[in-house]
């Protein structure tokens, strides 16, 4: 005995052509719905990820210190405030911390850097600390200085393509005149340290001639209350507090208004989809209207002939969805690519994370949104008058 599945495959297959084409927009409906997805997952997760690769996840500095060396340099080097090394002592006794990292952040007039000169960032940090909270710094050549006040430097991948230096060369500080010598070259980043020269503080406390710092990188702990923390540090006097959390929450936002952009494309081409699957289910339902007839002078029920166009739209929406996933975990690879080029400084690691749960859902919403696409033309074959049918098929 044929079986209800049997006959709706084979009324799929009277008009190959419909059916492929409605097949088509069905798939690369759930492609691009199951890539989306794991995009939404997977940047998430990489941001997550990065930022808790920084290391440190707030950053104190002094109001008016301003963070990038361009700005520095537009200032004359004017105006800076600095903070006394004591403060980050401080701080690191707070509970809430798991440790702290000094930093001194200078920058120098270079006048033999392009047309008209231009400025080289110089960083003077803790070897002690900073290269633990920086683990994601990664080195082409080289490695850190092994002295606290060693005369040795590590040039950022821009930093040292621009200067054209090597491990072992030597670098002249501007406007000072002392010597270091390149000790490692950190791998691309794609974020200012790539144009940032890094020293050791004492080094560059010698060198500019200050025993202060510019800014204090903070690792809380895992568990620590991360508000509390940052609402203690803004009662610091003449301080300003940089929070990663506060710039991941602002990132997500953004990332949330494109989502929502590109959401309702996806939709967009999940209904034009489902558009055709109820053209191509309702014009079979017409087409065979006499068969449908015949069936019903045989003892069919409007319920049965319901369940057996409800069967055809099951068998060409789950055979979409299982396809379109299907290309989507295949190429999932190409499609990180494609966002890398499109997103040139997107978080390290998975951008687009597709799992069998992820998988399982789309295939439960193409299913679904499929399924209601197929009630109108399903109701309309159970509706099929047996005598009209068959006089009209005379």
């Amino acid at each position: 005995m044929i079986s209800r599945h049997q006959i709706a495959f084979k009324n799929l297959l009277r008009k190959k052509a419909r059916t492929f084409l409605t097949l088509v927009g069905i798939v690369l409906s759930s492609w691009v719905l199951v890539s989306l997805l794991g995009f939404n997952r997977g940047y998430e997760a990489a941001l997550n990820r990065d930022i808790d690769n920084m290391g440190y996840q707030i950053m104190v500095m002094a109001k008016g210190c301003p963070y990038e060396a361009a700005t520095m340099m537009l200032q004359g080097g004017a105006g800076l405030r600095y903070i006394e090394e004591d403060v980050a002592k401080g701080i690191e006794t707070r509970p809430e911390v798991a440790g702290v990292t000094p930093i001194l952040m200078q920058a120098f007039f270079d006048p033999n850097k392009g047309d008209g000169g231009g400025i080289a960032g110089y960083y003077g940090v803790d070897m002690q600390t900073f290269p633990a909270m920086k683990p994601f710094l990664r080195f082409q050549r080289g490695g850190w200085p092994q002295g606290s006040e060693a005369a040795e430097a590590v040039m950022g991948f821009e930093a040292a393509e621009l200067e054209q230096r090597e491990v072992g060369d030597s670098i002249l500080v501007p406007e000072k005149n002392v010597e270091l010598k390149v000790v490692g070259i950190l791998e691309r980043t794609g974020t200012q340290d790539d144009g940032t020269i890094f020293v050791p503080l004492k080094t560059l406390q010698r060198v500019a001639g200050l025993d202060k710092i510019t800014t204090i990188g903070i690792k809380v702990k895992k568990d620590a209350d991360i508000a509390k923390l940052e609402a203690a540090l803004y009662q610091l006097p003449d301080m300003q507090v940089v929070s990663f959390s506060q710039v991941k929450q602002t990132i997500m936002k953004l990332i949330a208004t494109a989502r929502v952009m590109v959401l309702s494309i996806a939709v967009i081409a999940l209904l034009i989809a489902m558009v055709g699957v109820v053209n191509t289910v309702l014009m079979s339902v017409m087409e065979r209207q006499h068969e449908i007839g015949i069936l019903k002078t045989m003892g069919a029920m409007p319920g049965d002939i319901f369940r057996l166009v409800w069967t055809e739209t099951l068998i060409l929406c789950t055979s979409g969805g299982v396809l379109g996933i299907g290309l989507a975990l295949a190429f999932a690879r190409l499609s990180d690519l494609l966002v890398r080029r499109v997103l040139p400084y997107a978080p390290g690691g998975e951008l687009v994370a597709i799992d069998l749960k992820l998988c399982a859902l789309t295939l439960v919403i193409i299913v679904a949104v499929g399924l209601l696409s197929g009630v109108y033309p399903a109701w309309k074959a159970g509706r099929v008058r047996p005598l009209d049918s068959i006089r009209g098929g005379l």
